[in-house]
Protein backbone atom coordinates (compact mmCIF):
# COMPACT_ATOMS: atom_id res chain seq x y z
CA UNK A 1 0.00 0.00 0.00
CA UNK A 2 1.21 3.48 -0.74
CA UNK A 3 0.70 7.01 0.51
CA UNK A 4 -2.04 7.86 3.00
CA UNK A 5 -3.64 4.46 2.54
CA UNK A 6 -0.56 2.81 4.05
CA UNK A 7 -0.91 5.03 7.09
CA UNK A 8 -4.59 4.28 7.52
CA UNK A 9 -4.44 0.51 7.39
CA UNK A 10 -2.22 -2.15 8.80
CA UNK A 11 -2.44 -5.92 8.81
CA UNK A 12 -1.58 -8.08 11.78
CA UNK A 13 -1.44 -11.84 11.27
CA UNK A 14 -1.46 -14.06 14.35
CA UNK A 15 -0.97 -17.80 14.32
CA UNK A 16 -2.51 -20.19 16.80
CA UNK A 17 -0.34 -21.89 19.41
CA UNK A 18 -1.64 -24.45 21.83
CA UNK A 19 -5.25 -23.47 21.16
CA UNK A 20 -4.66 -19.81 22.03
CA UNK A 21 -3.69 -17.00 19.69
CA UNK A 22 -0.59 -15.16 20.80
CA UNK A 23 -0.14 -11.39 20.59
CA UNK A 24 3.50 -10.30 20.21
CA UNK A 25 5.03 -10.26 23.68
CA UNK A 26 1.91 -11.70 25.26
CA UNK A 27 0.86 -15.21 26.26
CA UNK A 28 -2.18 -15.21 28.48
CA UNK A 29 -4.98 -17.59 29.18
CA UNK A 30 -8.44 -16.42 30.11
CA UNK A 31 -10.07 -18.02 33.18
CA UNK A 32 -12.83 -19.82 31.29
CA UNK A 33 -13.06 -22.38 34.09
CA UNK A 34 -14.98 -19.70 35.99
CA UNK A 35 -17.78 -19.63 33.40
CA UNK A 36 -20.86 -21.59 34.43
CA UNK A 37 -23.01 -23.04 31.64
CA UNK A 38 -25.93 -25.49 31.49
CA UNK A 39 -24.99 -29.19 31.28
CA UNK A 40 -23.60 -30.23 27.91
CA UNK A 41 -22.33 -26.77 26.98
CA UNK A 42 -18.67 -25.76 26.82
CA UNK A 43 -16.82 -22.52 26.14
CA UNK A 44 -13.45 -22.07 24.45
CA UNK A 45 -11.41 -19.14 23.21
CA UNK A 46 -12.04 -18.38 19.54
CA UNK A 47 -9.48 -15.57 19.72
CA UNK A 48 -8.00 -13.62 22.62
CA UNK A 49 -6.26 -11.14 20.33
CA UNK A 50 -9.09 -8.76 19.49
CA UNK A 51 -8.60 -5.67 21.69
CA UNK A 52 -11.90 -3.97 22.47
CA UNK A 53 -14.00 -6.59 20.64
CA UNK A 54 -17.58 -5.32 20.25
CA UNK A 55 -20.12 -6.07 17.51
CA UNK A 56 -19.84 -9.21 15.38
CA UNK A 57 -20.82 -9.96 11.79
CA UNK A 58 -20.33 -13.04 9.65
CA UNK A 59 -19.11 -12.98 6.06
CA UNK A 60 -20.15 -15.36 3.29
CA UNK A 61 -16.79 -17.19 3.45
CA UNK A 62 -16.83 -17.64 7.21
CA UNK A 63 -14.90 -14.50 8.13
CA UNK A 64 -15.89 -13.03 11.50
CA UNK A 65 -15.78 -9.23 11.44
CA UNK A 66 -15.38 -7.40 14.75
CA UNK A 67 -16.01 -3.72 15.49
CA UNK A 68 -14.53 -1.73 18.36
CA UNK A 69 -15.13 1.60 20.08
CA UNK A 70 -12.25 3.82 21.27
CA UNK A 71 -9.72 1.50 19.63
CA UNK A 72 -10.99 2.80 16.28
CA UNK A 73 -10.26 -0.51 14.54
CA UNK A 74 -12.16 -3.16 12.62
CA UNK A 75 -10.85 -6.71 12.67
CA UNK A 76 -11.40 -9.82 10.60
CA UNK A 77 -10.86 -13.32 12.01
CA UNK A 78 -10.35 -15.99 9.37
CA UNK A 79 -8.66 -19.39 9.43
CA UNK A 80 -6.75 -18.81 12.65
CA UNK A 81 -5.64 -15.28 11.76
CA UNK A 82 -6.66 -11.90 13.14
CA UNK A 83 -6.37 -9.13 10.58
CA UNK A 84 -6.78 -5.41 11.21
CA UNK A 85 -8.65 -4.20 8.14
CA UNK A 86 -9.21 -0.60 9.27
CA UNK A 87 -7.88 1.74 11.93
CA UNK A 88 -8.23 5.38 12.91
CA UNK A 89 -12.03 5.31 12.66
CA UNK A 90 -14.45 7.14 14.95
CA UNK A 91 -15.78 4.44 17.31
CA UNK A 92 -16.56 1.82 14.62
CA UNK A 93 -18.74 -0.28 16.91
CA UNK A 94 -21.18 -1.56 14.30
CA UNK A 95 -20.37 -4.03 11.53
CA UNK A 96 -22.76 -5.68 9.06
CA UNK A 97 -22.15 -7.87 6.03
CA UNK A 98 -24.35 -7.78 2.94
CA UNK A 99 -23.78 -9.26 -0.53
CA UNK A 100 -20.01 -9.31 -0.31
CA UNK A 101 -19.67 -5.88 1.28
CA UNK A 102 -18.77 -5.01 4.86
CA UNK A 103 -20.63 -2.03 6.29
CA UNK A 104 -19.13 -0.20 9.28
CA UNK A 105 -20.87 2.37 11.49
CA UNK A 106 -18.90 5.27 12.87
CA UNK A 107 -20.69 7.78 15.10
CA UNK A 108 -21.93 10.01 12.27
CA UNK A 109 -21.19 7.95 9.16
CA UNK A 110 -21.80 4.60 7.53
CA UNK A 111 -18.86 3.25 5.54
CA UNK A 112 -18.52 0.23 3.28
CA UNK A 113 -15.68 -2.04 2.17
CA UNK A 114 -16.72 -3.76 -1.10
CA UNK A 115 -15.63 -7.33 -1.85
CA UNK A 116 -13.78 -7.37 1.46
CA UNK A 117 -13.37 -11.13 1.90
CA UNK A 118 -11.30 -11.28 -1.27
CA UNK A 119 -9.06 -8.44 -0.07
CA UNK A 120 -8.39 -9.07 3.61
CA UNK A 121 -4.64 -8.85 3.01
CA UNK A 122 -5.03 -5.61 1.08
CA UNK A 123 -8.17 -3.88 2.39
CA UNK A 124 -9.72 -1.27 0.13
CA UNK A 125 -10.17 2.28 1.29
CA UNK A 126 -13.69 2.68 2.69
CA UNK A 127 -16.44 4.32 0.73
CA UNK A 128 -18.84 6.66 2.53
CA UNK A 129 -22.43 5.43 2.28
CA UNK A 130 -24.13 8.01 4.50
CA UNK A 131 -22.68 10.89 6.53
CA UNK A 132 -25.61 12.76 8.04
CA UNK A 133 -26.10 11.07 11.40
CA UNK A 134 -25.55 13.23 14.51
CA UNK A 135 -21.98 13.55 15.76
CA UNK A 136 -22.83 13.30 19.49
CA UNK A 137 -20.52 10.96 21.40
CA UNK A 138 -23.12 10.29 24.11
CA UNK A 139 -24.83 7.08 22.93
CA UNK A 140 -23.42 7.81 19.48
CA UNK A 141 -21.81 4.40 18.85
CA UNK A 142 -23.99 2.14 16.76
CA UNK A 143 -24.95 -1.48 16.22
CA UNK A 144 -26.07 -2.06 12.64
CA UNK A 145 -27.68 -4.97 10.85
CA UNK A 146 -29.48 -5.67 7.58
CA UNK A 147 -33.13 -6.61 7.90
CA UNK A 148 -35.16 -9.13 5.89
CA UNK A 149 -36.22 -6.22 3.67
CA UNK A 150 -32.62 -5.71 2.51
CA UNK A 151 -32.33 -2.35 4.26
CA UNK A 152 -29.68 -1.36 6.79
CA UNK A 153 -31.06 -0.60 10.25
CA UNK A 154 -29.12 2.02 12.21
CA UNK A 155 -29.96 3.28 15.73
CA UNK A 156 -29.37 6.82 16.96
CA UNK A 157 -29.12 6.97 20.76
CA UNK A 158 -30.36 9.79 22.96
CA UNK A 159 -27.68 12.51 23.39
CA UNK A 160 -28.18 12.49 27.16
CA UNK A 161 -29.02 10.33 30.16
CA UNK A 162 -32.65 11.43 29.88
CA UNK A 163 -34.08 14.35 27.90
CA UNK A 164 -36.61 15.24 25.26
CA UNK A 165 -34.39 14.83 22.19
CA UNK A 166 -33.75 18.03 20.20
CA UNK A 167 -34.34 16.28 16.88
CA UNK A 168 -36.68 13.39 15.94
CA UNK A 169 -33.78 11.27 14.70
CA UNK A 170 -32.44 10.90 18.25
CA UNK A 171 -33.67 7.98 20.41
CA UNK A 172 -34.72 6.05 17.32
CA UNK A 173 -33.95 3.20 14.99
CA UNK A 174 -33.58 4.34 11.40
CA UNK A 175 -33.22 2.39 8.18
CA UNK A 176 -31.78 3.15 4.76
CA UNK A 177 -31.01 1.46 1.48
CA UNK A 178 -27.59 -0.18 0.96
CA UNK A 179 -26.53 2.78 -1.22
CA UNK A 180 -27.39 5.27 1.54
CA UNK A 181 -30.61 6.57 0.02
CA UNK A 182 -34.08 6.57 1.55
CA UNK A 183 -33.13 7.12 5.20
CA UNK A 184 -36.20 7.11 7.44
CA UNK A 185 -37.11 6.63 11.09
CA UNK A 186 -38.50 3.15 11.76
CA UNK A 187 -39.15 3.30 15.54
CA UNK A 188 -39.01 6.03 18.23
CA UNK A 189 -38.73 6.40 21.99
CA UNK A 190 -35.64 4.16 22.25
CA UNK A 191 -32.98 5.50 24.60
CA UNK A 192 -30.05 3.43 23.39
CA UNK A 193 -30.25 0.11 21.59
CA UNK A 194 -26.96 -1.64 20.83
CA UNK A 195 -28.42 -4.93 19.63
CA UNK A 196 -31.32 -6.18 17.53
CA UNK A 197 -32.39 -9.09 15.34
CA UNK A 198 -35.41 -10.38 13.43
CA UNK A 199 -37.48 -13.39 14.43
CA UNK A 200 -36.54 -16.20 12.01
CA UNK A 201 -40.19 -17.08 11.36
CA UNK A 202 -42.28 -13.93 11.83
CA UNK A 203 -39.54 -11.54 10.59
CA UNK A 204 -40.48 -9.11 13.37
CA UNK A 205 -37.77 -6.82 14.75
CA UNK A 206 -36.71 -7.37 18.38
CA UNK A 207 -34.22 -5.13 20.18
CA UNK A 208 -32.63 -4.42 23.54
CA UNK A 209 -32.75 -0.96 25.12
CA UNK A 210 -30.65 0.43 27.96
CA UNK A 211 -32.61 2.17 30.74
CA UNK A 212 -31.71 5.57 32.14
CA UNK A 213 -29.34 6.09 35.09
CA UNK A 214 -29.75 7.68 38.52
CA UNK A 215 -33.13 6.32 39.58
CA UNK A 216 -31.52 3.95 42.08
CA UNK A 217 -29.99 0.50 41.97
CA UNK A 218 -33.19 -1.30 41.02
CA UNK A 219 -34.90 1.01 38.55
CA UNK A 220 -35.50 1.25 35.76
CA UNK A 221 -35.01 -2.12 34.07
CA UNK A 222 -33.34 -2.54 30.74
CA UNK A 223 -35.80 -3.69 28.09
CA UNK A 224 -36.40 -6.25 25.39
CA UNK A 225 -38.82 -4.85 22.82
CA UNK A 226 -40.61 -5.98 19.69
CA UNK A 227 -41.37 -3.67 16.77
CA UNK A 228 -43.50 -5.65 14.29
CA UNK A 229 -44.22 -2.58 12.16
CA UNK A 230 -42.82 0.92 11.63
CA UNK A 231 -44.04 4.02 13.45
CA UNK A 232 -44.19 2.69 17.03
CA UNK A 233 -43.01 4.67 20.08
CA UNK A 234 -41.35 2.79 22.96
CA UNK A 235 -41.67 5.36 25.73
CA UNK A 236 -38.40 7.25 26.18
CA UNK A 237 -38.11 9.72 27.89
CA UNK A 238 -41.63 9.63 29.33
CA UNK A 239 -41.88 6.09 30.63
CA UNK A 240 -39.31 3.41 31.42
CA UNK A 241 -39.78 -0.34 31.57
CA UNK A 242 -43.34 -1.52 32.11
CA UNK A 243 -44.88 1.77 33.16
CA UNK A 244 -42.37 3.67 35.32
CA UNK A 245 -43.00 7.39 34.70
CA UNK A 246 -39.88 9.51 34.46
CA UNK A 247 -39.67 11.97 37.39
CA UNK A 248 -38.85 14.87 35.07
CA UNK A 249 -40.58 13.98 31.81
CA UNK A 250 -43.45 11.72 32.80
CA UNK A 251 -45.69 14.75 33.19
CA UNK A 252 -45.04 15.60 29.53
CA UNK A 253 -46.56 12.31 28.43
CA UNK A 254 -47.64 12.79 24.81
CA UNK A 255 -51.05 11.80 23.55
CA UNK A 256 -49.79 8.79 21.64
CA UNK A 257 -49.84 5.07 22.23
CA UNK A 258 -46.61 3.93 23.83
CA UNK A 259 -45.49 0.32 23.42
CA UNK A 260 -44.57 -1.55 26.61
CA UNK A 261 -41.54 -3.84 26.67
CA UNK A 262 -41.95 -7.45 25.64
CA UNK A 263 -39.87 -8.17 28.74
CA UNK A 264 -38.29 -6.13 31.52
CA UNK A 265 -34.67 -7.17 31.93
CA UNK A 266 -32.39 -6.65 34.93
CA UNK A 267 -31.82 -3.07 36.16
CA UNK A 268 -28.70 -1.49 34.68
CA UNK A 269 -27.41 -4.78 33.24
CA UNK A 270 -26.46 -2.98 29.99
CA UNK A 271 -28.22 -5.42 27.66
CA UNK A 272 -26.37 -5.06 24.35
CA UNK A 273 -26.08 -7.64 21.57
CA UNK A 274 -28.89 -10.13 20.99
CA UNK A 275 -29.54 -12.88 18.46
CA UNK A 276 -32.16 -15.46 17.78
CA UNK A 277 -30.54 -18.87 17.93
CA UNK A 278 -30.97 -20.37 14.46
CA UNK A 279 -28.43 -23.20 14.73
CA UNK A 280 -29.11 -26.90 15.09
CA UNK A 281 -26.60 -28.20 17.65
CA UNK A 282 -28.18 -26.66 20.77
CA UNK A 283 -31.15 -28.56 22.25
CA UNK A 284 -34.62 -27.84 20.89
CA UNK A 285 -35.57 -25.53 23.78
CA UNK A 286 -32.99 -22.97 22.59
CA UNK A 287 -33.97 -22.84 18.93
CA UNK A 288 -35.53 -19.58 17.73
CA UNK A 289 -35.04 -18.17 21.22
CA UNK A 290 -33.12 -15.01 22.18
CA UNK A 291 -29.59 -14.86 23.60
CA UNK A 292 -28.61 -11.49 25.10
CA UNK A 293 -25.12 -10.27 26.01
CA UNK A 294 -25.34 -8.22 29.21
CA UNK A 295 -22.28 -6.00 29.40
CA UNK A 296 -22.77 -5.24 33.07
CA UNK A 297 -23.71 -2.29 35.28
CA UNK A 298 -21.25 0.57 35.72
CA UNK A 299 -22.67 2.42 38.73
CA UNK A 300 -24.86 -0.07 40.61
CA UNK A 301 -23.91 -0.68 44.27
CA UNK A 302 -23.94 -4.42 43.63
CA UNK A 303 -22.78 -5.08 40.06
CA UNK A 304 -25.27 -6.93 37.88
CA UNK A 305 -25.03 -8.37 34.37
CA UNK A 306 -21.64 -9.49 33.00
CA UNK A 307 -23.37 -12.60 31.62
CA UNK A 308 -25.39 -14.13 28.81
CA UNK A 309 -29.11 -14.46 29.34
CA UNK A 310 -31.81 -16.39 27.52
CA UNK A 311 -35.30 -15.10 26.79
CA UNK A 312 -37.76 -17.81 25.80
CA UNK A 313 -40.68 -16.89 23.56
CA UNK A 314 -44.06 -18.49 23.20
CA UNK A 315 -45.53 -17.03 20.07
CA UNK A 316 -44.63 -13.35 20.35
CA UNK A 317 -44.70 -13.38 24.17
CA UNK A 318 -41.50 -13.45 26.18
CA UNK A 319 -42.40 -16.01 28.85
CA UNK A 320 -39.07 -16.42 30.67
CA UNK A 321 -35.75 -14.65 31.28
CA UNK A 322 -32.90 -16.58 32.81
CA UNK A 323 -29.11 -16.67 33.10
CA UNK A 324 -27.42 -18.88 30.51
CA UNK A 325 -23.70 -18.20 31.10
CA UNK A 326 -22.06 -16.36 33.99
CA UNK A 327 -18.69 -16.05 35.68
CA UNK A 328 -17.16 -12.96 34.07
CA UNK A 329 -18.15 -11.17 37.30
CA UNK A 330 -16.37 -12.43 40.43
CA UNK A 331 -17.62 -10.72 43.56
CA UNK A 332 -17.64 -7.02 42.74
CA UNK A 333 -14.98 -7.12 40.06
CA UNK A 334 -15.06 -8.47 36.52
CA UNK A 335 -12.43 -9.94 34.24
CA UNK A 336 -14.64 -9.75 31.16
CA UNK A 337 -17.73 -8.02 29.77
CA UNK A 338 -19.84 -9.71 27.04
CA UNK A 339 -20.92 -7.39 24.23
CA UNK A 340 -22.38 -9.28 21.28
CA UNK A 341 -23.35 -12.77 20.14
CA UNK A 342 -23.23 -14.40 16.72
CA UNK A 343 -24.59 -17.76 15.56
CA UNK A 344 -22.08 -19.61 13.39
CA UNK A 345 -22.83 -21.95 10.46
CA UNK A 346 -21.90 -24.98 12.58
CA UNK A 347 -24.40 -23.94 15.26
CA UNK A 348 -21.86 -22.66 17.78
CA UNK A 349 -22.43 -19.29 19.44
CA UNK A 350 -19.68 -16.67 19.42
CA UNK A 351 -19.49 -14.08 22.20
CA UNK A 352 -17.38 -10.92 22.07
CA UNK A 353 -15.78 -9.38 25.16
CA UNK A 354 -14.35 -5.87 24.96
CA UNK A 355 -12.71 -5.96 28.40
CA UNK A 356 -10.79 -9.20 27.81
CA UNK A 357 -10.20 -8.40 24.14
CA UNK A 358 -11.56 -11.78 23.18
CA UNK A 359 -14.15 -13.73 21.23
CA UNK A 360 -15.41 -16.99 22.77
CA UNK A 361 -17.09 -20.01 21.20
CA UNK A 362 -19.90 -21.81 23.01
CA UNK A 363 -20.80 -25.26 21.73
CA UNK A 364 -22.95 -28.18 22.85
CA UNK A 365 -22.39 -31.91 23.01
CA UNK A 366 -24.69 -34.16 25.08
Amino acid sequence: MAGSRAKRYKIIVLMAAGGFLLWPGQNRKLPLEKIKLPPGFSITVYSNQVPGARSLALGEKGTVFVGTRPEGKVYAIQAGKVITIASGLNEPNGVAFYRGTLYVAEISRILKFPDIENHLDDPPAPEVVYAKYPADNWHGWKFIKFGPDGRLYVPVGAPCNVCEPPDPVYASITRLNPDGTGMEIYAKGIRNTVGFDWHPQTKELWFTDNGRDWLGDNAPPDELNCAPKPGLHFGFPYYHGSGIPDPAFGKNFPKINLVSPARDLGPHVAALGMRFYTGQIFPEKYRNQIFIAEHGSWNRSDPLGYRLTLVTLRGNRAVSYETFAEGWLQGKSSWGRPVDVQVMPDGALLVSDDKAGAVYRISYQP
